[in-house]
């Protein structure tokens, strides 16, 4: 009997089984797949209602998934997540619940599956990507399978301000934070912009050569100078680069968001840095100076500063010589001031042009009134702009600091250095200013009650050399 029934088994096809009248019928039961709770799998989507979609895994019964299970988003359509017929994966939640029925999730599905992928972005720095689906108090909120939560900080290489330009965009970011635990992700946007500019800063430096001229955008202004974003990385434009005449501030010149031209100075390869010069696309008034008047020659500029050894007179914008007190006026002079103010227009003889150390030394008391006055350059005209003089005791600290860079403004040697200098010949006194202090004597008062003259001190001007140094 025994050997009867192997008999019948061995003949038996898979996926039938044999009736007792010895039939051969289907086995609908072995067509059933085996699915276990936490499973993932795959269906087609056959129907979607408001609250709820049911998915055709192959199952003796068809997976529901209810509208809550869909996405990680707070709250969602059902038609704007599956059509009909999309095929999907989901992970079983209960095999059956109080009505029977077998209760999926398409959005825990994703969870499990982007976890594995965050998880291996995580471990090798490649970035991952998501769609922005909200935005909350201090960042953003990314769509990756799970939530990944993108600080307002960590967006872009600048700060941004309105982070609602963001929603729905498509973002790349890296995983710096991962905790499964707590399903927390934290992501940064700005760690791939950082490394897609370090590229486009390398391709940059290995293309420009100090002398080159490039275009480029101000992106940001500063106290010392300017940077200029050259397309991936930013190049910076000293204060003392911005033009050819004295700036006080950067702002004067130039604003965020102006597209420039300028000219590549310097780089420092190792350190990624560029020293762009805006001045040097421009034409310089030095040489036009040169190429135009000769010593000797008489010419009209302004009055920029008076300080107590001279004047600084602007005879091109970008130009400047000296006036040194001693050329001042024929007469000794004990505070230039006396003679010229800041603003003043002057008529003036170039005594020296030092064209290698972009020097000049001008006079006020050399010009007879029968000189002819040289055309201005460009047609340069200058007209009178008087300012009102600085208290006395404000004089000073005014003079104190540095005057400019000697770059930016024409200074004048030490008096030992300078023989142009040299005291007028009615002026023996002025000959001490390049050994000594000239310090004078006030004028001599009785000394109470003995008809005495009593001496008295009074401060005077530094020496000229000494300014001069300070100038240089």
């Amino acid at each position: 009997m025994a050997h009867e029934t192997t008999a019948e088994t061995d003949t038996t096809e898979a996926g039938w089984i044999r009736a007792e009248d010895g039939t051969l019928i289907p086995d609908y039961d072995a067509t059933i797949p085996v699915i276990n709770e936490g499973e993932v799998v795959r269906g087609t989507v056959v129907r979607v209602d408001k609250d709820e979609v049911l998915v055709d895994i192959g199952y003796k019964s068809e997976g529901v998934i209810p509208v809550s299970e869909l996405s990680i988003r707070r709250s969602v359509n059902p038609a704007d997540e599956v059509q009909l017929g999309d095929e999907i994966d989901a992970l079983v939640m209960t095999k059956e619940d109080a009505e029977g029925r077998l209760i999926l999730s398409k959005k825990r599905a994703r969870f499990e599956m982007a976890w594995k992928r965050i998880e291996g972005a995580a471990e090798s720095g490649e970035p991952v990507e998501g769609t922005v689906i909200e935005v909350v108090k201090g960042g953003l909120i990314l769509d990756l399978g799970v939530r990944g939560f993108l600080p307002a900080s960590l967006v872009d290489i600048r700060r941004v301000q309105n982070l609602d330009e963001f929603l729905s965009k498509q973002l790349r970011c890296k995983v710096i934070e991962l905790n499964r635990s707590r399903n927390n992700v934290v992501l940064s946007r700005r760690a791939v912009l950082e490394d897609e500019r370090k590229e486009m800063r390398q391709a940059i430096l290995d293309r420009l050569s100090p002398g080159d001229v490039v275009e480029g955008t101000i992106s940001n202004i500063v106290d010392f100078g300017a940077f200029v974003d050259l397309e991936g990385i930013d190049g910076l434009i000293h204060i003392s680069e911005l033009s050819w005449s004295h700036v006080n501030h950067p702002s004067e010149v130039l604003e965020i968001g102006r597209p420039v031209k300028v000219k590549v100075l310097d780089i420092d390869r190792d350190r990624q840095r560029i020293s762009l010069g805006l001045k040097q696309t421009q034409s310089d008034p030095w040489q036009q100076v040169i190429d135009h008047y000769r010593e000797g020659d008489v010419v009209q500029g302004r009055v920029t500063k008076v300080v107590t050894f001279g004047g600084f007179v602007e005879i091109l914008p970008g130009v400047e010589g000296l006036v040194h007190i001693s050329e001042l006026a024929q007469h000794h002079v004990e505070n230039p001031r006396e003679i010229v103010q800041q603003g003043e227009v002057v008529q003036v003889k170039l005594i020296e042009m030092d064209a290698d150390r972009r020097r000049l030394s001008l006079s006020l008391k050399r010009v007879e009134p029968g000189d002819e006055v040289q055309p201005a350059i460009g047609g340069t005209v200058y007209e009178s702009l008087v300012v009102e003089e600085a208290a006395p005791e404000a004089e000073a600290a005014e003079e104190q600091p540095a005057l400019e860079a000697a770059a930016e403004e024409p200074a004048l040697e030490a008096a030992a250095e300078e023989p142009m200098l040299e005291a007028a010949p009615e002026e023996p006194m002025l000959e001490a200013a390049a050994e000594e202090p000239a310090l004078e004597a006030a004028p001599e008062e009785p000394a109470p009650g003995t008809g005495a003259p009593a001496p008295v001190e009074v401060p005077v001007d530094p020496e000229p050399a000494a300014e001069t140094e300070a100038y240089d």
